[in-house]
């Protein structure tokens, strides 16, 4: 259900989100060229992925459609408990709330790599009741437990990013080539097109 809603945030936003790429593609290349700085295709791979992952995290959480009613909700775990586990309504709105941040986890482990799980606590903490406060502005409710999920999302993304680091540092040497890393992004961006055309061919 949440890849549902991703593809259909993608599928209203891809003709900005072409322009945005390219031009920030390009920003890259030159800033890199004038530097002179070396050109490593993973690393700027997986910087622009997280580029568009804020923006596409951006455009769900501000979706004004997806609540029609605005309010407030200050006690933690009303609206978790409200759910049963396994429904529809638990998937979307307890799992989803998780889902949606674990990357957001990752990326604070891949580029802050911090000693200790605090930063990513707080990191994620605020950014999450930036959000709730803005959707309470646009018209949607603000609900505590939607930033608790949030955070435990944050969580789980960072341990994954330990648990992926501890495993990258047991693989042969040239498993941890820069060539290697490179087949694997143009692999996976191979996927993503083919799974993304598929999807529009269904639209369409």
């Amino acid at each position: 259900m949440v890849s549902n809603l991703i593809l259909k945030v993608f599928n209203n936003i891809w003709p900005m989100l072409v322009v945005f790429i390219v031009a920030i593609a390009l920003l890259r290349f030159f800033y890199l060229q004038n530097h002179r700085e070396k050109f490593c295709f993973y690393k700027e791979f997986w910087y622009l992925i997280s580029i568009v992952y804020i923006w596409l995290l951006f455009e769900i959480l501000t979706m004004t459609e997806l609540n029609g009613a605005s309010g407030m909700n200050l006690t933690p775990f009303s609206e978790i408990l409200r759910y049963e586990f396994g429904t529809k309504m638990f998937n979307y709105n307890v799992l989803g709330n998780m889902i949606i941040f674990i990357p957001f986890g990752y990326l604070i482990g891949m580029y802050v790599n911090p000693k200790k799980i605090w930063p990513v606590i707080i990191t994620t903490l605020i950014t999450s009741g930036v959000v709730e406060f803005v959707q309470l502005r646009i018209g949607r409710s603000f609900d505590i437990d939607d930033i608790i999920l949030n955070v435990i999302g944050g969580i789980v993304g960072y341990l994954i990013f330990i648990g992926a680091s501890a495993i990258s540092k047991r693989l042969p040497d040239f498993l941890k080539s820069d060539l290697v890393k490179n087949i694997i992004c143009i692999v996976l961006i191979l996927l993503f097109g083919i799974y993304i055309f598929g999807y529009w061919g269904v639209i369409f």
